[in-house]
């Protein structure tokens, strides 16, 4: 039986950015076990932790604020889970806060906010554009995969703002989905910017227990 459930929000950075999200799991499950944490274990032939994170993280991306939520058998201090776990975080991985949450609530994401900085040459025209996408009433973008289709993903753009070097992505997100931080890169003319050695960071991750307003209503998409 599940005592507690836990939130813990944690910084991705470093080499570690380049480590994929199965292996970011693996890696928390190694953290737990050398712990010593009471976590709660699935069931079955082998057991693993009862760990759920909000929204993986695409490869190469620095996660400011990231979130998982853990299940324990036990309730101990937050500031105890805290440093059990930090004193095991390898390098690249810093445990931010713990929070305490309803062992019935679940981790869904309702708003992801994006950072790059952007070179001074490619910032001429970039305030022109971002004011042109934010006033259009649709922003189709191509995508592969689950199958070939035309997406309008205008509803899932919160905003877009240039602040000092940096570009800030402000994504809404839903059940059917999201914007992903290429596609507006692609839609604003920056599409090379991340094969160039630009690093992407997700600033800040937002959960649905959390003071936000409800998200736009889903996009549509044509095959």
């Amino acid at each position: 039986m599940v005592r507690d459930k836990v939130r813990i929000r944690f910084r991705k950075g470093g080499e570690l950015r380049l480590v994929s999200h199965h292996d970011l799991m693996r890696c928390f499950e190694r953290m737990l076990r050398r712990s010593g944490l009471p976590f709660h274990s699935s069931e079955g032939f082998n057991p693993k932790p009862r760990l759920v994170f909000a929204l993986s993280l695409g490869l190469g991306i620095v996660g400011s604020e990231e979130a998982v939520e853990l299940e324990l058998d036990k309730e101990l201090p937050l500031e105890e889970i805290q440093a059990l776990l930090a004193a095991q975080a390898p390098a690249g991985l810093e445990i931010l806060r713990v929070q305490r949450v309803d062992p019935k609530a679940g981790a869904q994401v309702r708003r992801a906010c994006y950072r790059v900085a952007v070179p001074g040459e490619l910032r001429l025209e970039l305030a022109e554009r971002i004011t042109a996408i934010l006033a259009a009433p649709h922003c189709w973008v191509e995508r592969s995969r689950p199958q070939p289709r035309q997406l309008d993903i205008r509803c899932y753009v919160r905003d877009l703002r240039l602040q000092e070097d940096n570009l800030e992505m402000d994504l809404v997100v839903t059940p059917q989905g999201t914007a992903r931080p290429d596609e507006i890169l692609r839609v604003l003319g920056l599409g090379d910017l991340l094969a160039n050695g630009a690093v992407l960071e997700r600033s800040r991750l937002e959960i649905n227990d959390e003071d936000l307003p409800r998200p736009a209503e889903a996009c549509r998409s044509s095959v």
